[in-house]
């Protein structure tokens, strides 16, 4: 075969390439939530990296498995951080996270002006802009249908462009999958495609996911997510840590209930799937800490755009009518 410099072309037709904006164009993209944490660590100067203990396991373990050295700290009712003997120094990182959105910009900037190093973690809160002078993380995957993707906000001096690109041709077959068949079918494909990411390394986002990011209405997206929670917040009425503000654009309703995982069980029954977020805790941590209470009771009801009122009304009717 003869060796040409110019692109292929001719042959059959790929994926369409979207013309529309990402929502976030000028932040660095990458391949996934927990490989970006880990590039920014390469890339800011610090001693040691203060996380809550009431976080996803793949961030520690990520950061661990990159040799850095990470300091745990409660969170108290108000999910703030409580320090003993042990709180962050001029050198170290304080990994902040926004759990359903919960964590407000002057909040933030409170958090920024107290500490010299503050990485806050967007994965919950993508529609949340970035603080100035504060590095942010944000997850793509959370709240849109793509396998992977993330972005980052930094000042920080990088090696951006020297990352190799990653590609997502093997990890979408099961979200193709679900759009044709049911969650229940492509469910293992779902497992398959995340445990690869254990091994993962940053990467530059794929073409693939920066074009589905160009084809999603994100005004749309956020109206309706919006509506959902209202319908739920007076559908289910509960306080609780998670929901005493309403979010800029919500992740989920983070509805307690005591008997949080008989309740999931039950309704994974009839069709209505609710995640146990960070379930290593139920596990890990005493049955009267609030990481355990959180993590086993807090159901992260689905109020995506894919939802509208039938479908919220009849997952409150079960969660409602559950022991009666």
């Amino acid at each position: 075969m003869i060796e040409t410099k110019h692109r292929e072309i001719g042959g059959y037709l790929e994926m369409e390439t979207f013309l529309g904006d990402e929502y976030y164009p000028n932040l660095y993209k990458l391949n996934l939530g927990r490989t970006s944490f880990v590039w920014l660590l390469d890339n800011i100067e610090h001693d040691r990296v203060f996380l809550p203990t009431y976080i996803c396991d793949s961030v520690n373990e990520s950061a661990i498995k990159a040799g850095y050295k990470l300091v745990s700290y409660d969170l108290d009712e108000n999910l703030q951080p409580v320090w003993g003997d042990n709180k962050p120094s001029e050198n170290d990182i304080l990994y902040l996270v926004n759990f359903y959105g919960q964590l407000r910009e002057d909040e933030i900037k409170s958090y920024r002006d107290s500490y010299s190093k503050v990485i806050v973690d967007n994965a919950q809160a993508f529609y949340d802009r970035p603080v100035d002078g504060v590095h942010t993380l944000y997850s793509a995957r959370k709240f849109f249908g793509l396998s992977d993707g993330a972005y980052v906000s930094t000042d920080a001096d990088n090696n951006y462009n020297s990352l190799p690109t990653d590609k997502s041709q093997d990890r979408v077959r099961y979200l193709v999958g679900r759009m044709e068949d049911t969650a229940r079918e492509h469910y293992s494909g779902m497992l398959s495609a995340n445990e690869t990411f254990s091994s993962e390394i940053p990467r530059r986002m794929s073409l693939f996911t920066q074009n589905m990011l160009r084809a999603i209405d994100y005004e749309t997206v956020r109206v309706k997510r919006c509506e959902n929670y209202e319908t739920l917040s007076t559908l289910l009425p509960g306080d609780n840590p998670f929901n005493r503000y309403m979010p800029v654009c919500p992740f989920a309703y983070p509805y307690y209930h005591e008997d949080g995982v008989a309740l999931r069980k039950h309704l994974a029954e009839r069709d209505i799937f609710i995640p146990t977020l960070w379930s290593f805790l139920i596990d890990k941590m005493p049955e009267d800490s609030l990481e355990y209470k959180w993590s086993a009771n807090i159901l992260s009801l689905p109020i995506d755009q894919r939802y509208g009122e039938e479908d919220l009304r009849i997952m409150a009717d079960e969660i409602l009518s559950y022991g009666k």
